[in-house]
């Protein structure tokens, strides 16, 4: 079925309502009811403060939490919590984890923790006012915005800096009000954007009443904060001798599984088809926690790749070189995360996934996403200049495979013997279950 008519005021309806709505819409009403219903929490209160977080809630989608042991950071241990539906993704993180760990785990530093917004407007007076007065400005935004950046002020944020840019290049009469934030251990969204449409009110009203400009000169188009924050940067490193990596893969040699590894990533460097799926296998890692930790994983993702893009060619994220006998493989990417406010406390498995962590700061916390990311980016470098992708991803996709095609237990054991030491494809695993249910019929 499908809706056939514009709803009004379905946002007021009660949960009930909507739900009975949306079930109307599916093939098979009752099911749908079923397993709406299914999802939705017994303890009124939890299901109540999952509701709040979102818009026109009906039930919930669950996912996997996951943890991938074994990840010795700056060295200390720890147990990552990974919210993901693809197996593969923890059991490579894992292996890569304990792989590192063996020899000196990864070393990560935080660079930096800048974020920036921008006032986006038109100015149509002369540009060299804008010079002139710079340094007034500044003052007077600061000063009339003092009461919003106090509290985070007094936690070792609020503003950096503010510049009024010049983008007549781009666009006639657009100028940018370029504020950078220090914003502590929040992700500061909320914070940020409050300041800067403050800031947009407040430039209006410092060129209404300063004399020298003309009346109706500004004209504010909007307020917002950026997702690239090339100036919010954290780096991970793993290396160690060549020597170590002799048989990584049965019978290859160090010095020729470092030399296809580093090739595979200049590849990437060099590649934009090649580069993207690279730089999605560092995300899998650094996504998964940051899910797991209430953090916004869209925003980290769309850093990431305006980050691997601002040389105006998109580039692989990390880097691999050898050099005097020493492997180093190398990830080096934005990441603007917090462990106070939002998700972070108000979602209880994202307030446990901290506590798992020791409670992190947001730098902290960067480098250990960054760690994930570098770990699941290392196993995926290695699958596919050894063995190939394939053979382990579609092996962590076989109970997935056998339940889609309605296998039993039973079933399932023998195929799970079966493909031990045979190739996993859903062919395969089709075609063993036919062969299995026609001896058993």
């Amino acid at each position: 079925m499908s809706q056939s008519q514009l709803i009004s005021g379905f946002s007021k309806l009660q949960t009930e309502e909507k739900r009975k709505l949306v079930q109307e819409l599916c093939e098979d009403p009752a099911k749908a009811a079923r397993v709406l219903g299914s999802f939705l929490y017994q303890d009124a209160d939890l299901q109540n403060l999952l509701s709040e977080l979102s818009e026109n809630t009906i039930s919930n989608f669950p996912l996997p939490y996951n943890v991938a042991p074994n990840f010795l950071v700056n060295n200390k241990w720890y147990m990552v919590p990974m919210v993901t539906e693809e197996s593969s993704v923890v059991a490579a993180a894992s292996f890569a984890a304990r792989f590192w760990a063996e020899r000196g785990g990864f070393i990560a530093k935080t660079i930096g923790t800048q974020k920036s917004g921008q006032v986006h407007f038109l100015f149509r007076d002369d540009p060299d006012k804008l010079t002139q007065h710079a340094e007034s400005i500044s003052r007077y935004l600061r000063n009339k915005g003092s009461s919003l950046t106090e509290k985070m002020e007094k936690r070792g944020g609020g503003i950096i800096s503010l510049e009024i840019l010049n983008r007549t290049n781009l666009i006639p009469d657009y100028y940018q009000l370029h504020v950078e934030f220090e914003t502590a251990d929040a992700m500061g969204a909320n914070f940020i954007n409050s300041i800067l449409e403050e800031c947009s009110r407040t430039l209006g009203e410092y060129f209404g009443t300063t004399e020298g400009f003309e009346n109706g000169s500004y004209e504010p188009v909007m307020s917002i904060l950026s997702n690239h924050v090339p100036r919010c940067i954290v780096e991970v490193v793993a290396e160690c001798p060549v020597s170590s990596l002799d048989n990584i893969t049965p019978g290859q040699s160090g010095k020729d599984f470092a030399r296809r590894f580093a090739l595979a990533v200049e590849i990437a460097a060099s590649d934009i088809y090649r580069a993207a799926t690279h730089n999605k296998g560092i995300m899998n890692g650094v996504d998964a926690v940051i899910i797991a930790t209430g953090n916004d994983f869209r925003a980290i993702e769309a850093g990431a790749h305006a980050y691997a893009a601002q040389s105006g060619r998109y580039t692989s994220l990390s880097k691999a070189e050898v050099h005097d006998g020493l492997f180093r493989f190398s990830l080096t990417m934005p990441m603007a995360v917090g462990t106070v406010g939002g998700l972070t406390k108000n979602h209880p498995l994202a307030a446990l996934s901290l506590n798992l962590l020791g409670n992190p700061n947001a730098s902290m916390l960067m480098q250990i996403a960054a760690s994930a990311g570098i770990a699941s980016n290392f196993a995926a470098v290695r699958s596919l200049t050894t063995t190939g992708i394939q053979a382990g991803h579609m092996r962590m996709h076989l109970p997935n495979i056998l339940t889609s095609l309605h296998a039993s237990i039973q079933e399932k054991e023998q195929a799970m013997l079966h493909f031990r030491s045979n190739t996993v494809s859903f062919h395969s695993v089709e075609d063993f279950l036919k062969k299995l249910r026609s001896k058993n019929p």
